[in-house]
């Protein structure tokens, strides 16, 4: 048991903010910064620090000044950034609900990562339990990549830039989270793909539970999903309204077209919805609308629900061709 404490601490550090700064001195050794990030509550087994430290050829290169620790680092993470001279960090900020694109553009836009790189990194391995047996697809790391945000030291490759944000996610998946997703009847990467169409269709702290009460119940009655969300992910921008044409998208992602959650998440979810995910609300409700006032009218019946859409807006018809984007109207896009 304590070998296994010792590895998780050594593969992600948890700390009480998302960075936190040390400052490495002039002559100091890798036994005096071992006992200091110790003391900062940073990392728990200074012994394994200075084994890594020794192993990877660490210990006798420490650069003096101050690094910025990100929650989620590994030890040799660490190491790496301690052992980088003249390093300075940049502050990014990844957004609940971003898609890789738009980390990718956030990154590149920083000047911290090249596009292609980066795309071709997503590709490589990486070794997380929440990683395994994951399907074939496209974006095989979308809905991992852990809204946060980050110090990227400078000089820090496109590979390390994913590790940090997938041991951010690594730190922030609890072990009662496989046994939640496992008593679902579900896979971790079923129950991430449910929390990212969470993310991208309510931003309302008090109807994401409810909303994936809904989404499980169609789920279990067999009702297609029809989350516009997921088809504006195929579109690849946040239309407004959706045409009939776009639900008719021959996509593993149209929810329109086929039963069940897609071949993987639309976005990176926080947090709220990974845990809205796992502990749905019960209700009786099988759909939703978003209403003038910005909150979801919920409804149990298709009746109900068409009504619901006309009192949300009274000028589209429900027999209408275009099919209104509720997602697209969340803050900030």
């Amino acid at each position: 048991m304590f070998a296994v404490l010792v590895f998780r601490d050594s593969a992600s550090v948890s700390l009480s903010s998302e960075t936190q700064t040390v400052e490495i001195y002039e002559g100091e050794g890798i036994s005096e910064a071992a006992e200091q990030l110790k003391e900062s509550g940073i990392i728990k087994y200074p012994f394994m620090f200075k084994i890594q430290a020794k192993l990877g050829g660490y210990a006798a290169n420490l650069q003096p000044g101050s690094a910025d620790i990100t929650d989620g680092m590994s030890y040799e993470e660490i190491l790496a950034l301690l052992t980088t001279p003249n390093r300075s960090a940049t502050k990014i900020v990844i957004p609940e609900g971003y898609e890789v694109r738009q980390i990718a553009e956030t990154l590149c836009e920083a000047g911290i990562a090249d596009w292609d790189r980066f795309y071709e990194a997503l590709n490589d391995e990486y070794d997380y339990r929440f990683l395994e047996n994951l399907p074939e697809r496209e974006n095989r790391l979308e809905g991992y990549l852990f809204p946060a945000t980050y110090e990227i030291p400078e000089g820090m490759s496109e590979h390390d830039i994913i590790n940090l944000m997938l041991s951010a996610f690594d730190n922030q998946f609890k072990d009662e989270y496989y046994d939640r997703a496992e008593e679902l009847g579900m896979t971790v990467d079923q129950i991430i793909t449910l929390a990212s169409i969470i993310e991208r269709e309510t931003d309302s702290e008090a109807e994401r539970a409810k909303v994936a009460g809904v989404f499980y119940n169609r789920l279990t009655s067999d009702m297609k999903l029809q989350s516009c969300a997921t088809v504006q992910y195929i579109l690849g921008e946040r239309k407004p309204v959706l045409a009939i044409s776009d639900t008719q998208i021959d996509s593993p992602y149209n929810t329109y077209m086929y039963s069940g959650l897609p071949i993987g998440p639309i976005a990176n979810p926080g947090l709220a919805c990974i845990e809205a995910a796992l502990y749905p609300e019960e209700t009786d409700a099988y759909y939703f609308v978003q209403g003038s006032d910005g909150q979801h009218i919920f409804s149990t019946t298709y009746e109900e629900h068409l009504a619901a859409m006309q009192e949300s807006d009274p000028t589209i018809s429900v027999d209408s061709t275009a099919i209104e984007n509720q997602d697209s109207l969340k803050s900030g896009e």
